[in-house]
């Protein structure tokens, strides 16, 4: 079961070493999950067998470092997928602005407000 693990792990931090580009990104993040579950898995299965990571095993080690390296590409991926996101939600405000720039404007007896005060 660790040589499984060790399999899945290395697939998984070979598949994080390229950030598709936009039209891709949607298999690119469900292989992602495929992986991850199937890593979850094992860790449970191997869990549930008593399973204790020795340092001197050269496999626990190798595991930790893939382990560590998949946290840290994982980590860029999430950055990379929330600043997208932040800048939809930018576009999308600023659609909404150019559509009806005096939807902030308040009429009253002639007057206007402007909201932002």
């Amino acid at each position: 079961m660790e040589q499984q693990l060790l399999q899945v792990s290395a697939k998984l931090y070979q598949h994080l070493t390229n950030l598709p580009t936009d039209e891709l990104r949607d298999d690119y993040i469900e292989k992602i999950h495929q992986l991850l579950d199937e890593r979850g898995i094992l860790i449970e299965k191997m869990q549930n067998d008593g399973f204790q990571m020795a340092i001197e095993n050269k496999s626990h080690t190798m595991l930790a470092e893939l382990d560590k390296g998949i946290r840290g590409r994982l980590d860029k991926v999430m950055k990379a997928v929330q600043a997208d996101l932040k800048d939809l939600q930018n576009a999308k405000k600023n659609e909404q602005q150019y559509m009806n720039p005096y939807a902030n404007v308040q009429v009253m007896d002639g007057r206007y407000y402007d909201k932002k005060n």
